[in-house]
């Protein structure tokens, strides 16, 4: 028999064998299960308080004798009902405990962290920046849109656009250069450049992408995560924004 789905519910191989033991024997002393399990009477004694504990393992008294039985095989369920319990606790306290490690991190926030995106990987840029602005309340952010940059950005995850305004978020953009259309829960200002912009920026809360193409054309990112550059860079765009 296979045990693998006995070891997922945290059975070890010992905790399994003498389980499925008994499961065979019916009700058993500890030295029967010894011999027929091939471990030795403490380890089959420590086995079978776990299994108890998990409640899937009885015993009872007959004439003076402690005899061990396997409740009905259902209550396996009860294990992993316990464990989905267990998970969605830890999940509640890792709440708390991210906050704290948040506040450590934000105490370095002086050292900027930065991430490299090659041609495949530019679209996670994006995800990001979605995820950041649902989540985080502040469901806006801002683009330098470069002309030269613009065709490609979009290329596999053309549903962008879409999938924004399906989340309420805004963007206000600084389009460098012609093109460039308005698609909903968007303003788009125009900034005449005397040379072709070949860099693409995203300022979005604490983060700045910086996306370019390469010496092939291809488009290649980097995502700046620091409190103070996104600031700058938020600063700097909206003043210009109100100059335009």
């Amino acid at each position: 028999m296979n045990i693998d789905l006995l070891k997922s519910l945290d059975f070890s191989d010992k905790s399994a064998s003498v389980y499925l033991a008994l499961l065979r024997l019916g009700p058993s002393s500890v030295r029967v299960l010894a011999q027929k399990s091939g471990l030795n009477r403490g380890v089959v004694y420590d086995k079978l308080k776990w299994l108890k504990e998990k409640g899937v393992v009885n015993y009872y008294k007959e004439n003076s004798k402690q005899l061990f039985v396997t409740e009905n095989p259902e209550k396996l369920h009860n294990l992993l009902r316990d464990r989905a319990q267990e998970l969605r606790e830890l999940d509640s306290k890792l709440d708390d405990f991210i906050l704290e490690l948040k506040s450590i991190h934000n105490k370095n926030g002086n050292r900027p962290i930065s991430r490299y995106y090659g041609k495949s990987e530019i679209y996670k840029i994006l995800e990001d920046v979605l995820f950041v602005c649902e989540s985080g309340g502040e469901k806006e952010y801002r683009i330098y849109s470069a002309e030269g940059v613009r065709k490609s950005l979009y290329d596999n995850f053309p549903t962008f656009s879409d999938v924004r305004i399906s989340k309420g978020i805004a963007v206000k953009v600084i389009a460098i250069g012609k093109g460039g259309e308005l698609r909903g829960m968007d303003e788009r200002k125009w900034l005449e450049a005397p040379n072709e912009t070949p860099t693409y920026i995203i300022i979005y809360p604490g983060k700045t992408a910086y996306i370019s193409l390469n010496t092939q054309g291809d488009p290649v990112g980097v995502v700046i995560e620091n409190d103070g550059v996104y600031g700058t860079q938020k600063i700097i765009f909206d003043q210009l924004w109100n100059k335009i």
